[in-house]
């Protein structure tokens, strides 16, 4: 009997332990106290696909049961200035989600886009552009930021006709901006676990203005010993980032090129209507979509309520942890995740045919 029972023994004794479940929950965030209080968020839908996308958005944060009170404003493109109103809702409640506003072209019609980056100092534009699970593009493993400078540059709109059919338009480069907006990037960078800030310019012909920028960033790159520095002319960036975009992390740039830049680099990662992004300064930030490429004013669209509405959702999560609400956030993105990951509920642009509502409707119903 003895003999028998020993090699039970043994087997029970070296038999490997069962494997520990890991927990569906991360190590519990503890908000101070106070921190669940609803906040109000200024909400400006804006013109075009704008009332769709951000009544999608409306709906899923009630959905949610989000502590996040909209005030609402009705501002359009075609107007001369922001409204003052609008302006001091904003610096009122610290945070704000827009729609698009279109500016006309031409026409001495300034942007109210950038009158409203200019008023509330909002000096930093970022764009995430990235790879989602289950959404088919050329390239895999893309995950790119674009910071870039908000306030100066050929977006200042410092232009003027000199003499009849002889039109300047001024390029300013400060010092200041420059070394603030190289110091978010890296800031940026070191906060997210992020091991490379590129600088991208055209020192080589702009000496002078773009040389400034990038003497800025060295500077701020010094000080950030282990975070990676790399510079890149910005023609180059864009045929690099056509044929290998995973090599790029974050990326930093003056004004007009960070328009290009991200514009091109949602459009390797799946296109425009599902990158988040925002603009931030030291007191405000307003979240919109990250990329816009001309949907806004697409009036096929808005008459078929076919608006992709992922990048605005994306974007509301994005200010939902602005506002230190990580739970609603990650139920959030979660759910877009998951609803672009199964396919069956996507708008024209990512190869479906579904309205805005029927996406929203499949967002809801992911929610945990």
């Amino acid at each position: 009997m003895a003999k028998r029972t020993l090699p039970i023994l043994k087997q029970l004794l070296h038999r490997p332990a069962p494997p520990v479940s890991t927990p569906s929950r991360s190590v519990t965030y503890m908000p101070r106290p106070g921190d669940g209080a609803p906040r109000t968020v200024t909400l400006i839908p804006g013109d075009g696909i704008g009332p769709l996308v951000t009544g999608a958005v409306e709906q899923v944060m009630d959905a949610m049961h989000a502590p996040i009170y909209f005030e609402k404003f009705d501002v359009h493109g075609d107007m001369k200035t922001i409204p003052a109103e609008v302006i001091e809702s904003i610096k009122k409640n610290k945070v704000c989600l827009k729609g698009g506003l279109n500016t006309p072209m031409g026409g001495g019609v300034s942007s109210l886009n950038v009158q409203l980056r200019k008023e509330l100092d909002l000096y930093a534009s970022l764009v995430n552009c990235f790879n989602l699970p289950g959404l088919p593009t050329r390239h895999e493993n893309v995950d790119i930021v674009v910071i870039r400078e908000n306030t100066e540059g050929e977006y200042a709109g410092l232009e003027h006709e000199v003499v009849p059919g002889v039109v300047e338009s001024l390029k300013v480069i400060t010092k200041f901006c420059s070394e603030r907006i190289a110091k978010y990037a890296f800031e940026y960078a070191y906060l997210n676990n992020r091991k490379t800030v590129t600088a991208v310019h055209k020192a080589n012909i702009m000496k002078l203005a773009d040389g400034l920028f990038l003497e800025s960033c060295r500077e701020i790159a010094s000080k950030y010993p282990g975070i990676k520095y790399n510079e890149i002319i910005v023609d180059n960036c864009c045929m690099q980032l056509v044929s290998k975009p995973e090599q790029f992390d974050v990326m930093v740039t003056p004004n007009l090129y960070g328009n290009l830049v991200a514009n091109t680099a949602a459009g390797i990662a799946g296109g425009t209507g599902v990158m988040p992004g925002g603009n931030v300064g030291a007191d405000h930030a307003v979240f919109e979509q990250g990329a816009s490429a001309g949907n806004v004013g697409k009036q096929k669209i808005v008459d078929r309520k076919t608006a992709n509405p992922v990048a605005l959702l994306l974007s509301s999560a994005m200010m939902l942890r602005h506002l230190q609400f990580p739970s609603f956030a990650d139920r959030l993105e979660n759910s877009v995740k998951r609803v672009i990951s199964e396919g069956k509920y996507r708008t024209k642009d990512l190869g479906g045919n579904s309205t805005t509502q029927e996406v929203v409707d499949a967002v809801i119903a992911k929610l945990q």
